[in-house]
């Protein structure tokens, strides 16, 4: 046994290397097997605790990570968004459509929503909870389809999408009969990668949204 020590002391002197049940080591200590840690002492240091957890890399090598880091990977997805405005947000249609620009982030667990692009991308894959609703404008004061899509990779998914009714009353008042509020929601497989965003639909050239955090807004939530 003091000779095989003595044989690895010399051999990771010269090579720098060192292989048990290996003749090609790729790190300092390359060990082609299990391991086993007979005893090991509590860590009370709390530096220590938070900057020094093992794990292995894919590759098999040992690694240091944060803790934090872990707890980050390990938490679901839970976003949240509204318009950074309570005003009236103006929105015009494009080809009969236009992105939600939800651009105010009341929650992002895992800093996975873009308030520039208003655009959710997912960093890893599971099944996903995902809502959004807006309020149109009172000043909206014509008859017309306006709809509330959610959109996965370009593609839509979910929509509501009914008229906005208007009755006039004794040719002096007209009174919108629809209600203003429309809500989306669906539950859907996402991979690492996979996008979602918010669309609003109408006929008409523009449309105003009530930007208050309680009457528009989108939120997702990874279920698992």
């Amino acid at each position: 046994m003091r000779i095989f020590f003595l044989s690895l002391f010399f051999q990771g002197s010269l090579l720098a290397q060192v292989g048990i049940g290996t003749t090609e080591p790729t790190a300092a200590l390359d060990v082609n097997g299990t391991l086993r840690v007979r005893a090991t002492a509590n860590e009370t240091d709390k530096e220590v605790i938070r900057d020094s957890i093992l794990v292995i890399s894919r590759s098999g090598n040992v690694n240091r990570v944060e803790s934090t880091e872990i707890i980050d990977a390990a938490l679901p997805t839970m976003v949240r968004a509204s318009f950074s405005s309570s005003g009236d947000i103006g929105h015009t249609m494009s080809s009969g459509s236009c992105i939600l620009t939800f651009n105010n982030e009341l929650s992002d667990s895992n800093n996975e929503f873009d308030t520039t692009t208003y655009t959710f991308t997912a960093k890893q894959d599971g099944i996903y909870h995902i809502s959004a609703q807006m309020k149109i404008s009172s000043s909206l004061s014509v008859s017309t389809n306006i709809g509330l899509g959610i959109y996965k990779n370009g593609s839509l998914v979910a929509e509501q999408n009914y008229v906005n009714v208007q009755v006039s009353v004794l040719s002096l008042l007209n009174v919108n009969v629809s209600p203003p509020i429309r809500y989306v929601t669906t539950v859907i497989d996402l991979n690492e990668n996979d996008t979602i965003h918010f669309e609003v639909t109408s006929s008409l050239g523009s449309i105003n949204i009530e930007g208050a955090s309680t009457e528009s807004y989108c939120a997702i939530y990874q279920i698992r």
